[in-house]
């Protein structure tokens, strides 16, 4: 019987290691409910105002998921899951700067309003 070099015992494990990813990819089951939330999450960005105030987020978010669709089209779930949770990320992220935007500006709309009312109080008392 032939001896195992180290090459051999390598390239055996190495060989054994890529058929159970191969294995364990081709088995994943589709990404159905990440891909739902992602696109909820992406609507939701989209209606909270990110495409005037991070259009470049949003677009990356709506990119990331068409990305998604087709690698779930190829079966390819893997990708499709990640693609869908960058999608969300990216959309999140796109909300989350939409709201701060509109919260900003509502604060200095607030503090415009108390700067004006502190100049009619300060008129009225002189």
């Amino acid at each position: 019987m032939k001896e195992l070099t180290p090459q051999k015992a390598n390239f055996l494990i190495l060989s054994a290691a890529i058929a159970l990813l191969v294995n364990a990819c081709s088995s994943l089951p589709p990404p159905v409910e990440q891909m739902a939330v992602s696109k909820a999450v992406l609507e939701s960005a989209s209606r909270a105002g990110s495409n005037e105030v991070a259009p470049a987020l949003l677009k990356s978010a709506m990119d990331k998921m068409d990305a998604a669709d087709r690698a779930m089209l190829q079966e390819d779930y893997l990708n499709a899951r990640q693609w869908a949770e960058q999608a969300q990320v990216d959309a999140q992220l796109a909300a989350a700067t939409a709201r701060s935007t509109k919260a900003q500006k509502a604060a200095s709309a607030l503090q415009e309003g108390n700067n004006i009312l502190r100049q009619e109080i300060d008129r009225s008392a002189q």
